[in-house]
């Protein structure tokens, strides 16, 4: 088992209100998921452009989860709260993709 991050990838649904995503994300998403015992840090990002251009991102939002590991991570998912957690993201998002990441630099030199 060793550190991973979960980079997710999503866009909200059409008829998802942007403001209640929000709030949703800053008072229930990221304090629980902050506080399972797996997270060292979660932090979501807003896509705006491609770099160097003015092409708008095609994602509308980026979720960074760094975990201790991604079964820990799994572990703690199945609990009540989450799974109300993971129900609520679902009812904003779509076209969620998440990609299980692992630096390779940091690897190197352990």
């Amino acid at each position: 088992m060793s550190a991973k991050t979960l980079i997710v990838f999503f866009n909200l649904k059409s008829d998802a209100d942007e403001t209640a995503y929000l709030n949703w994300a800053k008072e229930a998403d990221l304090p629980t998921v902050n506080q399972l015992n797996s997270v060292s840090s979660f932090n979501v990002y807003k896509g705006l452009n491609m770099f160097g251009t003015q092409n708008t991102s095609p994602w509308d939002y980026f979720e960074v989860i760094e975990v201790s590991s991604e079964e820990a991570f799994l572990e703690d998912v199945q609990t009540g709260e989450m799974q109300a957690i993971v129900e609520q993201f679902n009812s904003f998002a779509k076209d969620a993709q998440f990609i299980v990441t692992e630096n390779i630099l940091g690897a190197m030199n352990s």
